[in-house]
């Protein structure tokens, strides 16, 4: 069968997504070569005692990143903690419960949630929400990293039922009206045949959700304290923290270039990188097994 050839618009288009593409790739590596640079001087600088101890106090060279690094991991798994399940819920209610008029209502609120910026939650939340936190719970102050995780799943919230509900909407309705023929209740086919149906999806806006949250900067360095303390108990998750993205935007704008200091900071970001780039991985490896098995089952 003879090819038809190829206008000029559907050659410029083609080549355009290719150069997009490949520049997105290109501009990954880039970065991830100049945290390299900057960042690797750093383990050669720094005795690695010091590198990662437990004290963050650069002024007396004491540059330990676990508390960053703790920090960072403990107000980021407790916004998911608490964002994931209420997310889901909220997309779920949306998709397959709420009448037509209340969704009409609640898609168009959500999608102004996730436009809110960063620097305002995290306004509101100095002013706001934690005095009320320190007078609820008698606590010293209120800029704590409990405050950080109920903020980051604030601002993690719209993404996921967002992503989630469009995901749980492109469910074929055919799916939900065979299993009712098969007498199942409304919640069976939510559980057993549209969640399923759409779990792919439903991964890749959780994973948004914590990507969002992991990689947030004004907000946590506005309401979480910025003390570099290592969360070992419970009862830290009440008195102040600080992330890895804090620490880079508070002192980055200060500190002397070429300095341990410097350097040190672009080790933080390098940390950083690596530990968003394997949760996108484990993202990308979980959504693609489940979209396999998909299509196993209907082949």
């Amino acid at each position: 069968m003879k090819r038809q050839p190829v206008s000029l618009s559907e050659f410029l288009i083609e080549r355009a997504i290719q150069v997009f593409g490949i520049s997105a790739i290109v501009l990954v590596a880039l970065i991830f070569f100049f945290l390299i640079r900057e960042g690797v001087p750093a383990f050669f600088e720094v005795p690695l005692s010091s590198l990662f101890g437990a004290r963050w106090y650069p002024i007396e060279d004491y540059f330990g990143l676990w508390p960053l690094i703790l920090g960072s991991l403990i107000i980021t798994l407790g916004a998911a903690i608490l964002s994931l399940p209420l997310g889901l819920a909220t997309a779920i209610f949306i998709a397959e419960i709420a009448p037509t008029w209340v969704r009409d209502i609640l898609k168009p609120f959500v999608e102004v949630l996730a436009g809110i910026p960063s620097v305002v939650i995290g306004f509101i939340g100095m002013l706001v929400f934690a005095p009320a936190l320190r007078v609820a719970l008698n606590l010293p102050t209120g800029l704590t990293a409990f405050s950080g995780i109920l903020l980051l799943a604030w601002m993690a919230l719209p993404t996921i039922v967002s992503v989630a509900e469009d995901v749980l909407d492109s469910v074929p309705t055919t799916y939900r009206d065979a299993g009712l023929a098969l007498g199942m209740t409304r919640w069976q086919v939510i559980w057993r045949i549209v969640l399923p149906a759409g779990r792919s999806g439903v991964l890749t806006a959780l994973m948004l959700g914590v990507g969002r949250a992991i990689g947030e900067t004004m907000t946590v360095m506005m309401v979480t304290g910025n003390a570099p303390r290592l969360p070992l108990t419970p009862a830290d998750l009440f008195m102040p923290a600080r992330t890895m993205t804090a620490t880079i935007a508070a002192e980055m704008g200060e500190v002397a270039q070429g300095s341990p200091h410097y350097h040190v900071l672009f080790a933080v970001g390098l940390t950083l990188f690596v530990i968003t780039f394997v949760v996108n991985m484990a993202a990308a490896m979980v959504v693609f097994r489940q979209v396999k098995r998909g299509e196993r089952m209907l082949s």
